[in-house]
């Protein structure tokens, strides 16, 4: 493709936000190019993210039933972790993936180019592949989608050795004995409840109040509970002051209150968040505005530069891959002329796959408050169910939030067994603007976990069933 040739999109970055828009371009007609510097497709959720973590936390899950299904009747002696195993299986799972978004380029007509980006100007294209030859592409539109990088401290260096972010950890060829991490969002969480099932001693560091600082308060503080009672150590309110190499050890020191404390561990795990990606993609040859890092996007993800629009984690919206995804889509049917509906950014889940799990959709009840309604709460113990006691699950709680003056479901917040998977209908609910009553009047299966929803529903009206 010459330089003087157009297309009509231009993606930059094949991950959940762009390989989306660009299956979505396709299906519209839009003569589509999506560029990733990557060899293989699908993004740091799909490489390096969300994909490869939740394979390793399904086989600590496994692992967590084996070491406990003598209660269940099942006699699994001497069962223990191969690690190397477990890295294959996740290695097969995300090529496997990685491969089923490369045919779905091909299967939808989108043009995969191998190289970095760089906006020479507005709708120019400049691409250099790893072995240094370049290309330009013309473009009537363009989404920029790069998403984020592991971000670290100003004192403190990722070495990739014993201070690693979420990509080493992904690569471990052995089970550190200890374990600190610095960070308790999801990353953190689910990294320190991954390694403690696998074995390691892991104790978290958190600069905020709470564990999942985002989350409903009262899901932050059973959370914290679970994880004393693994014999995982949590620190909040710590203040990290310095991390050196000793001994092998990794010596961290932190203040937590008033307090001076000191930890040593095999690695240190910075999970202290991301920052988006933009590093050379020419954006000052552009009119795109950033404000803190992020791109600065309107409802339909435009920039401030016409024909150039942004989706995912370098815009300020929450960096989770469906988000990206959701986004991608807004901003390609808007380029297709076809006037999407905005994004409601109080509409997106957010999961946390640690054990027990975590996920929760809509206000909580705080921000409630500080919105301005007069709310109502909902609260059931999950293992009060007949579902969870089948399943042996021991904690869990699932709360609603709602106005009181109109009825209607604000959010829904939940800490137990298949949370993650629960918190589709909080999802759909909200979307529909369900009232509490109309929760309580959905019939669910018997026995399922899910009845823990409508029985929280129903204890907005102070009738649930089974409490």
């Amino acid at each position: 493709m010459s330089s003087k040739e157009s297309v009509d999109l231009v993606i930059i970055g094949a991950g959940p936000g762009g390989y989306v828009a660009a299956i979505r371009a396709g299906q519209l007609g839009l003569r589509t190019v999506i560029i990733e510097k990557d060899k293989n497709l699908g993004g740091t959720c799909l490489l390096r993210g969300c994909i490869p973590t939740k394979a390793l936390l399904h086989t600590a899950d496994l692992l967590d039933e084996f070491k406990h299904a003598r209660e269940h009747g099942i006699v699994a002696d001497s069962v223990s972790l191969d690690f190397g195993q477990a890295q294959k299986r996740k290695s097969k799972v995300v090529t496997k993936l990685s491969r089923g978004v490369e045919f779905l380029m091909k299967k939808n007509g989108v043009r995969v180019m191998t190289g970095a980006a760089h906006i020479e100007k507005p709708g120019s294209i400049k691409i250099t592949s790893a072995g240094g030859s370049t290309e330009v592409l013309q473009s009537r539109n363009t989404i920029i989608a790069t998403g984020s990088v592991v971000r670290s401290l100003p004192n403190l260096d990722i070495d990739g050795k014993q201070i690693i972010g979420s990509d080493e950890i992904l690569e471990l060829s052995e089970i550190p004995k200890s374990l600190v991490v610095l960070g308790a969002g999801a990353v953190g969480v689910e990294f320190a409840s991954m390694f403690r099932r696998f074995g390691s001693d892991v104790t978290i560091l958190e600069l905020l109040p709470r564990l999942l600082p985002i989350e409903d308060e009262e899901i932050s503080a059973e959370l914290a509970k679970s994880f004393k009672r693994q014999g995982i150590k949590a620190f909040t309110n710590a203040n990290f002051q310095s991390a050196v190499k000793e001994g092998g050890l990794i010596k961290v020191k932190a203040r937590i209150g008033e307090a001076d404390r000191e930890f040593a561990a095999e690695k240190l795990l910075v999970a202290v968040g991301r920052r988006a990606y933009t590093d050379g993609l020419g954006l000052e040859n552009t009119r795109v505005e950033v404000e803190r890092g992020y791109i600065k996007v309107d409802p339909h993800m435009r920039t401030a530069e016409p024909g150039i629009y942004a989706i995912g984690d370098v815009v300020p919206t929450p960096l989770l891959a469906h988000v990206a995804s959701a986004e991608g889509i807004v901003a390609v049917e808007t380029i297709a002329d076809k006037d999407p509906k905005p994004l409601n950014y109080d509409h997106v889940p957010s999961c946390t796959y640690c054990l027990p799990e975590v996920a929760s959709v809509g206000l909580t009840e705080a921000k409630a408050r500080q919105r301005g309604y007069e709310v109502k709460v909902g609260r059931f113990p999950v293992p009060v169910i007949g579902k969870a006691q089948i399943m042996g699950a021991t904690e869990g709680l699932v709360k609603m939030v709602s106005d009181a003056r109109y009825d209607e479901m604000l959010g829904a917040h939940i800490i137990g067994p298949h949370a993650t998977e629960l918190i589709a209908e909080a999802c759909m609910g909200l979307q529909l603007e369900t009232t509490v009553e109309e929760v309580i009047r959905t019939m669910h299966a018997h026995p399922t976990v899910s009845e823990t929803f409508r029985e929280a529903a129903e204890d907005v009206h102070g009738i649930a069933i089974d409490m």
